[in-house]
């Protein structure tokens, strides 16, 4: 597919040399051809690599910060490591400026499953912090997305670490 695309492009620089004015409209119009295709094949290799009937997709936001500062992030789907994130000082003042960040996009069978999370950061009074979480969910026809919050919890001052399932509606 991509090199379809590719000799698309060198053909379209090969026109792209002459110095007509109905060929240079032709060869935008082919241009944004290009990309339109590049586009439909994109939606299209994602549909085939993951079909919603089987899609899990894992994404990851954090409040401002203030108890916790992430430094890494472990995920594990039923007993085995599935993926694993270390920030940097730009990404984690992303995601407390209110960035979400994919961390996992996979294909799972129907049925039950286990998803741990595992963050690894600084607590309150600078302090190491190691903590997982557990979530059990069922896989049905439908894709699952799951949202791994790490929020501020004013009450005592520590973070809160919540799993929040994505509605498909």
């Amino acid at each position: 597919m991509r090199t379809l695309i590719l000799s698309g492009l060198l053909w379209l620089s090969a026109l792209a040399s002459a110095d007509t004015a109905p060929v240079s409209s032709q060869l935008e119009q082919l241009k944004q051809q290009v990309i339109q295709l590049n586009r439909e094949l994109f939606l299209l290799e994602e549909e085939l690599l993951f079909p919603p009937e089987t899609q899990l997709a894992v994404f990851l936001s954090v409040d401002s910060g203030k108890f916790f500062q992430i430094d890494s992030v472990e995920l594990i789907l039923n007993d085995k490591p599935v993926g694993a994130f270390l920030y940097t000082a730009l990404q984690r003042e992303a995601l407390q400026r209110g960035a979400i960040q994919p961390l996992y996009k996979g294909n799972v069978k129907a049925g039950e499953h286990n998803l741990t999370a595992v963050f690894v950061g600084k607590g309150p009074d600078n302090r190491d912090y190691r903590r997982a979480v557990n979530y059990r969910f069922a896989k049905a026809d439908d894709a699952v997305l799951l949202e791994l919050q790490v929020n501020d919890r004013s009450s005592d001052y520590q973070p809160d670490f919540i799993v929040q399932p994505w509605s498909n509606d």
